[in-house]
């Protein structure tokens, strides 16, 4: 599959339909928004560390030129900074999600594995006045973003501004409660979350969750169930006890009504406790570990958009212009997944040079062609 294919997936008269709903563009001449949706685009794919003089430069190149019809506009980073501050960002959410339901029914990942964490963002504290605070030593703030991962694409995001936030009961469920397709899988997320109240909510709103919790965590044994000697261990753990139990609401002391799954397990190298909690009773004890070892795959995530998408810094820091990057940089990185997958490569540092190199070569073709010449003479090496 060509990237090219996958630009395809949104096409132009979706994106002017887009355009039209949201009112992206209204009382907008030159900075119209699916040409930042497309500057964004370019940017991210063409430079380690996009910045505004960058957008700028790569605004005014031939090959952008080019691929957006933009031959007779000019551009200055502060008008770019000024559009991300206050373009509409339900216009790119848009493109996200519709992206999204295509590439997720694409790869057949309809009712896989949901995962959920927060990475963070640090800024100078000069340079805004919200964050959360890091210390009471430093000028550093920082931005919480809670991502969701539904199989192998992100699926949706929170930014988290606030002190009380660094919580992650506050966050996680947050994002959890308010996806589109929540109940069409089973979710995991780290032990972070540990209030028994939200374990109650997911379990009454028919969420099946996978998770751990602390292996001091009061709990009242209902029953003991069997394992079977076939699930008494995985690659690197031995599974000790399957229980179905209750725990106390830590703020009433009371006993929660709601019933759950605790496994408990070892570690066979350093024989360290591991606890498991669902409300899913269906899965073999060894499925509800390897289920919560998948959760790692998030973690990758974070380090291939900070590593090779700039994710870990700030173009604009004005809130809004900050969720359009955020949108920007997540529906990039579904692309450069499926492309990925699509193509059975391995590596995202050198999926991305190879996609950045078949945008040239897709370019050099249509100078090709648009100069009258004979494209068959250099597709042997534009096609490679």
């Amino acid at each position: 599959m060509k990237f090219k294919d996958i630009l395809g997936y949104i096409s132009d008269e979706e994106l002017d339909f887009l355009s039209a709903e949201t009112r992206v563009n209204h009382q907008v001449k030159k900075l119209q928004g699916s040409i930042i949706f497309k500057l964004i685009l370019f940017s991210l794919l063409e430079h380690n560390k996009p910045s505004l003089r960058v957008m700028e430069e790569i605004f005014h190149s031939s090959s952008f030129r080019f691929h957006s019809n933009t031959d007779n506009v000019t551009t200055k980073y502060n008008s770019l900074s000024d559009r991300l501050s206050s373009i509409n960002a339900d216009y790119f959410a848009k493109i996200f999600h519709l992206l999204f339901d295509k590439f997720n029914a694409e790869l057949g990942e309809e009712n896989a594995l949901q995962k959920y964490d927060s990475t963070m963002i640090s800024i100078s504290s000069k340079l805004v006045d919200w964050g959360l605070k890091v210390g009471s030593k430093t000028n550093k703030k920082q931005l919480k973003v809670t991502v969701g991962m539904h199989g192998t694409l992100p699926c949706d995001f929170k930014v988290f501004t606030e002190n009380k936030h660094n919580c992650e009961d506050l966050t996680i469920p947050e994002v959890i409660l308010d996806y589109r397709h929540k109940k069409s899988s089973i979710v995991t997320f780290d032990r972070g979350v540990q209030k028994r109240t939200t374990f109650v909510k997911f379990d009454e709103q028919d969420i099946l969750f996978v998770t751990r919790i602390k292996t001091n965590a009061r709990h009242h044994v209902i029953r003991h169930i069997d394992i079977e000697e076939t699930q008494k261990e995985t690659d690197s753990l031995l599974i000790l006890e399957d229980l179905e139990v209750n725990f106390d609401n830590w703020e009433t002391k009371k006993r929660l009504g709601n019933f759950f799954r605790l496994i408990k397990a070892v570690t066979k190298k350093s024989n360290e406790k591991i606890y498991f909690v669902s409300n899913n009773f269906e899965l073999e004890p060894k499925d509800i570990a390897n289920l919560y070892k998948q959760r790692w795959e998030i973690e990758v995530f974070f380090r291939f958009i900070k590593q090779q998408l700039n994710f870990s810094q700030l173009i604009n820091r004005n809130l809004n212009g900050i969720k359009v990057m955020i949108y920007m940089t997540l529906i990039l990185a579904s692309m450069i997944i499926i492309y990925k997958k699509k193509n059975n490569l391995g590596g995202y540092k050198i999926v991305k040079m190879r996609i950045v190199n078949e945008l040239q070569n897709e370019l050099i073709k249509d100078i090709v062609l648009l100069a009258g010449g004979d494209i068959t003479k250099v597709s042997h090496i534009l096609d490679d």
